[in-house]
């Protein structure tokens, strides 16, 4: 058990930093570079060969599952948290769960199918992107539109669009006997929920403490963190083929393309381009040579990775090792780090604490990833067990209530406060 548990940790942390340093980019982009390393860091403890053979198009499944959720707008909801009224800090606090639970139902489901589909069953990745979008419009148009259930108002509620589309993927899952995937989906959508609610109330609570610290990047520490955690118990608690389906070539090609090339430097464009960081940084000495210094150095960290990865796939085509995987894994994780200062600004002298504790825990995960033995547990599940995830989502729910009064007996009147019913 203690190996399961160190396995899972190690995910969770490389979740946790990855989504951590999401905050400095946010949208799809961010999240789907936060996506990657997710699924790096699975397949990095799995020691399965047939994973690693097929990691960037695992990452990519990742990327895109995890990138997704990327489009929910929730700083208004993250407002309800801090409300002095029960009714709307818990209406807050269960949304953010509602919220962080699509992120992880997507991205599970995502990394769950990409892991069982086998030359026997495979994956009709077609049918399924067409039967999410078509979900993804109806979730819009049924929840928004006719029945009028707005979460954020005035901020977009493309919350039912993620909603569609991941109740056609656990749809999609459930027809076709995705057994192992839909658990994957399921404690990945327990696991970041939970994060989110509870990240609210570490922020919450931290400023109602004062503590000189950037706690909304604890929130979004907290949602990666418990969303790998579920993810990786759904996935070494699952029983999976014995030999998932290789990847062909030009799978395995494209996917890398889009993870190490494209991915970054969509980042890049919209984060770190030129006039963006003139406008984000505003450096009061000297701002056109910080903004031109810090594009130039991230275009060099990006294109870095960008070779790794494709000599990495280049020198991969006879089967790739646990070796590779690290590599690829450290070189992803490092870069999201060093660009994340960019953002920020180290060039106008500007070096935020939470950023030295991104480095702690990149060391720390390393270290522990040293060890090596099969993160799967014993008895490995071929049902779902619904009763069991649903003890478990009520259990969470109870948690979060209380939480929720917690906060209403511990401050006043809080700035970024929001109140979505009438006291």
């Amino acid at each position: 058990m203690k190996k399961q548990l160190i396995s899972i940790l190690i995910v969770a942390m490389a979740c946790g930093t990855a989504w951590a340093i999401r905050g400095q980019f946010g949208h799809e982009q961010g999240a789907s570079w936060a996506g990657g390393i997710f699924a790096l860091a699975l397949i990095l403890v799995s020691k399965r060969k047939d994973w690693y053979s097929k990691v960037f198009s695992i990452a990519l499944a990742s990327a895109v599952g995890w990138g997704a959720g990327g489009m929910m707008s929730y700083g208004q909801v993250v407002g309800y948290g801090r409300s002095t009224s029960f009714p709307n800090a818990f209406y807050g606090l269960v949304m953010l769960m509602v919220i962080g639970g699509l992120y992880g139902i997507l991205g599970g489901g995502f990394v769950g199918l990409t892991l069982e589909g086998s030359k026997q069953k495979k994956v009709n990745w077609g049918a399924l992107l067409a039967e999410m979008i078509a979900g993804g419009v109806l979730g819009y148009y049924l929840f928004v539109v006719q029945l009028e259930w707005l979460m954020t108002p005035p901020r977009e509620e493309t919350w039912s669009v993620c909603l569609g589309a991941g109740l056609a993927l656990v749809w999609h899952m459930a027809r076709n006997n995705y057994t192992s995937s839909i658990r994957v989906s399921l404690f990945s959508a327990l696991g970041a929920g939970f994060g989110f609610a509870f990240g609210n109330f570490l922020q919450t609570l931290g400023d109602i403490l004062q503590i000189q610290f950037n706690m909304w990047n604890v929130m979004e520490y907290s949602i990666g963190f418990f969303g790998g955690l579920g993810m990786a118990y759904g996935v070494f608690s699952s029983e999976w083929p014995e030999e998932t389906a290789a990847s062909e070539g030009w799978e395995s090609k494209i996917a890398m393309l889009l993870v190490f090339m494209g991915i970054p430097f969509i980042n890049l464009i919209d984060s770190m381009g030129y006039h963006t960081l003139l406008e984000r940084i505003k450096d009061p000495v000297n701002p056109e040579t910080t903004a031109m210094l810090s594009t130039i150095l991230g275009t060099l960290i990006l294109t870095a990775v960008a070779v790794i990865g494709y000599f990495k796939y280049s020198k991969g085509t006879g089967g790739f090792g646990r070796n590779d995987v690290l590599m690829l894994f450290a070189v992803y994780l490092a870069a999201y780090i060093l660009v994340s200062y960019i953002v920020v600004g180290v060039f106008a002298g500007r070096f935020p604490s939470n950023h030295q504790l991104y480095w702690v825990n990149f060391i720390v995960i390393l270290l522990l990833a040293r060890k090596q033995f099969s993160p799967f547990f014993a008895d490995l599940l071929k049902d779902l067990n619904l009763n069991r995830w649903l003890f478990l989502l009520v259990g969470a729910i109870v948690v979060i209530m209380l939480l929720a009064f917690i906060l209403v007996n511990s401050h006043g009147i809080m700035g970024g406060a929001h109140d979505r019913f009438p006291n």
